[in-house]
């Protein structure tokens, strides 16, 4: 017997809503798209038509049609309708960083766990079965330090070059994704500093509970053809390497459909749930006050 499609309603119709949520959640099967929330009537309507979905400029509205909401908007209005769609016994499906601040993440976390409903975070590189082999293989692998970077020149421009990202530069919104797969593969960081400025070129160090030391660059300023992601892991071994540049980033989102899909019917969070959001969070924000720190 079929299963009923998921009802997602989607919280946004910027750019990444066009390219990924809307026509993930509207492919099914797993899910359908039912609404798209957005402050301007014009944008709701042109995506929502795209997909015969509802627009709608009430978020209640949208609360009304669906079983989960997911959100492509900027960190604080993240934070504040995520916590209105938990106490509303909606999933959750966010972006990172699931907030600007470090007390609005844990906020949405209380809110979200006194809920008791589901969340999960978009971390499209962790959706990826190359990701995920690599991370296997790095949990057996003796590493004693590590290499990693995320550059790319979206800020110099273009659709990424949104006001939060420019103001706040490569750590909150780069830093995420680097900082998650370092963990994943080395282990809890158990101090974290930085050096440099974060709207131009960022440099991580990360001391890991296993011993190994790491480091990341995070920019996002640089004129490259291809955003570049790397880790690479080096010990008695030799080195592993991730590398995205040749991996299909669209691999990544029926994965994450059918996953949170699965999660929302089974009333069980994966490990990348909103605590995720906020363990990366806490991070950024030591990193962040080791900056101020030296200034």
């Amino acid at each position: 017997m079929t299963e009923t499609p998921l009802r997602i309603g989607l919280v946004g119709a910027g750019p990444w809503a066009h390219t990924m949520h809307a026509p993930t959640f509207a492919a099914g099967p797993e899910t359908t798209l039912t609404a798209v929330y957005a402050r301007r009537a014009e944008a709701a309507a042109e995506l929502a038509g795209k997909y015969g979905a509802v627009a709608t400029t009430d978020f209640d509205a949208l609360l009304g049609t669906c079983d989960a909401v997911a959100f492509a908007v900027r960190p604080d209005v993240q934070a504040d309708l995520a916590r209105r769609a938990a106490r509303a016994g909606k999933a959750v499906l966010l972006e990172k960083p699931v907030a600007l601040t470090l007390p609005a993440a844990r906020e949405l976390a209380d809110t979200i766990e006194i809920a008791g409903v589901v969340s999960q975070l978009v971390l499209t590189k962790r959706y990826l079965p190359a990701t995920r082999e690599f991370l296997d293989r790095a949990r057996s692998f003796d590493t004693v330090g590590a290499r990693s970077c995320y550059l790319h020149g979206a800020f110099l421009g273009g659709d990424l070059a949104t006001g939060w990202r420019l103001e706040h530069g490569a750590l909150p919104d780069l830093g995420p994704h680097v900082l998650d797969l370092l963990e994943s593969a080395l282990g809890p960081i158990h101090a974290i500093r930085a050096t440099g400025d974060s709207t131009k070129w960022i440099e991580l160090t990360c001391e890991h509970e296993s011993g190994a030391v790491s480091q990341a660059s995070l920019s996002g300023v640089i004129g490259l053809a291809r955003p570049r992601t790397t880790v690479e892991l080096y010990g008695p071994a030799g080195a592993l390497t991730y590398d995205t540049a040749a991996l299909d980033h669209t691999e990544a989102w029926p994965i994450l459909r059918a996953e949170f899909a699965a999660a929302v019917r089974a009333g069980r969070s994966s490990a990348l749930d909103v605590r995720r959001g906020v363990r990366l969070q806490e991070l950024i924000a030591q990193a962040a006050g080791s900056l101020h720190a030296a200034s």
